[in-house]
């Protein structure tokens, strides 16, 4: 069985995009590691060199970087994330 790709969201508290996107996972009961690029310097920092600029909410898919939350939603609409239930 495939493993699934490694996910990461880059995040920070207060900002509404991200937020719709931690409500959904929540609400899906799914789980992936967030780095809050507000709390910790070093994570904005590997946001940026992911994607070339530090937008979040940004989804880390292997180390490729997908933006805009809705696309985040869609994204694990389309995949299976069976691996990620917490």
């Amino acid at each position: 069985m495939n493993a699934g790709p490694e996910l990461t969201l880059y995040h920070f508290f207060g900002c509404p995009y991200c937020q719709r996107v931690r409500d959904y996972l929540a609400k899906e009961g799914i789980g992936v590691p967030l780095k809050d690029i507000h709390q910790n310097p070093a994570w904005r920092e590997e946001l940026v060199k992911i994607g070339g600029k530090s937008q979040v909410p940004c989804l880390a898919i292997d180390g490729t970087a997908l933006y805009e939350s809705l696309d985040i939603i869609e994204w694990f609409k389309n995949n299976d994330t069976r691996r990620y239930q917490k």
